[in-house]
């Protein structure tokens, strides 16, 4: 199981109260993570990437095992820990302004 930790507003919109995990069955990226994170939660389709261009939205970002890997290649293999369920992907609603 792959743990993913949402920001406060996505928690609210899935009705979630902490850390979620959800089951991949394919090599664990952050597409699959995504893809397998709006299938059981399909409330947060199109809140953390574009549904047609399936781009990651501008002010959200990706962090695991302490690195940003926000302009990773979707497709690109997450750290080993995330894979095995040790250390959760962090999904970061970035904060713009001025």
């Amino acid at each position: 199981m792959i743990r993913v930790v949402l920001p406060a507003h996505l928690r609210t919109l899935a009705n979630v109260e902490s850390e979620v995990t959800v089951a991949v069955a394919t090599q664990i990226t952050q597409r699959s993570v995504l893809d397998a994170l709006e299938a059981r939660y399909p409330m947060l389709r199109g809140t953390m990437r574009d549904q047609v261009t399936q781009q990651r939205r501008t002010l959200v970002r990706f962090f695991a095992c302490g690195r940003d890997l926000s302009h990773q290649p979707p497709d690109t293999p997450l750290p080993d820990a995330v894979a095995a369920g040790e250390e959760p992907l962090l999904i970061v609603g970035a904060i713009a302004g001025g």
